[in-house]
């Protein structure tokens, strides 16, 4: 994982963030100043950024809006104070509503991040300069330490491009909380397929299907936010094992990026699961990423320990396989 350290210091009001990466600092300093790459790491796992604005110039300002798995959105605003390319730059970074304005009662921080060559890569040091300790207690309260840290750590993808990131490794797993587990799989194809791979019952039934032997009997879809979905699958003759089924409700939708789900397996009072999938995509292959939260850890334990990761593998290989190179 890219971050060393996150440090926080009560008497020099400061939180500060040091991470280390396998690129030289250009490469460094373009992924924090092009927006479309920004907003691919600056919020942590189920909070991803999206820039509206990004004048890269002393008094410009840069927006953004992180959108949470519910649908609940926390926005910020920077000042660009300072800029010395490609070494540091400063912001004032700021809580703001709905209007762009500050939000009263929330801190104003001015951060500077800093980059530096070590070797053949670079790294960063992101400091956060607080007015007193009550702000300093408040962002950490909120979960600045941690958010900041699974933020972070998503900018290895970032830098060395999706198919040297992703290509040939599969369905990758990560437990990212107590709470959390991060699923990665490169899916060589365009976004848009990929994306109507999961929205149309009639192409879902060609793909997702888990291991050899099982077919999907029912899918049930409506995308819209609100709507609800319904799938089960039944063993093919020859096959072991019982019809078992999943149902939900879509919290979020965001085409062709982003999806968010409930998941609840069906006839069971097993509590849901919150499934959130986005997709990007570059040189013509998209990076699938399903970032799950589950209700405690022991839940999480028994999902993972049910094999789950390798039957995602089987129906990812068979999605581009039957959708994409058919």
């Amino acid at each position: 994982m890219p971050v060393t350290a996150v440090t926080t210091d009560p008497e020099a009001l400061t939180m500060t963030l040091r991470a280390a990466f396998a690129a030289p600092v250009e490469r460094l300093w373009h992924v924090f100043t092009d927006p479309r790459q920004l907003e691919r790491f600056w919020g942590p796992p189920g909070w991803p950024a999206t820039f509206t604005a990004f004048d890269l110039s002393v008094g410009g300002h840069a927006r953004y809006a992180m959108t949470g798995p519910r649908g609940e959105t926390s926005a910020g605003s920077w000042e660009f104070l300072a800029i010395d390319a490609p070494h540091r730059f400063e912001v004032l970074d700021a809580f703001v509503g709905e209007d762009g304005e500050p939000i009263a009662g929330m801190p104003a921080m001015r951060m500077t991040f800093d980059f530096a060559a070590d070797g053949e890569g670079s790294t960063l040091t992101n400091t956060t300069y607080f007015t007193s300790s009550e702000a300093l207690e408040q962002v950490v309260a909120m979960g600045a330490v941690e958010g900041s840290t699974l933020a972070m750590n998503q900018l290895d993808a970032v830098l060395e491009g999706l198919r040297a990131y992703a290509q040939g490794k599969g369905t990758r797993m990560e437990l990212l909380s107590d709470t959390h587990v991060r699923i990665t799989r490169l899916i060589d194809g365009p976004r848009e397929l990929v994306w109507r791979a999961h929205q149309d019952p009639e192409l879902m039934k060609r793909w997702m299907l888990g291991p050899e032997g099982w077919r999907m009997s029912t899918c049930e879809i409506d995308p819209a936010v609100g709507g609800r979905y319904r799938y089960t699958w039944e063993p093919v003759q020859g096959t072991e094992g019982e019809a078992f089924g999943f149902d939900g409700e879509t919290l979020v939708s965001d085409a062709p990026r982003r999806m968010v789900t409930t998941e609840h397996m069906t006839g069971t009072d097993f509590p849901p699961t919150v499934n959130d999938m986005s997709l990007y995509e570059e040189d013509g292959a998209t990076l699938l990423t399903v970032v799950i939260e589950y209700p405690d850890e022991d839940t999480r334990d028994m999902v993972l320990a049910t094999g789950m990761t390798d039957g995602m593998e089987a129906s990812y290989a068979r999605l581009e396989r039957e959708l994409i190179t058919a």
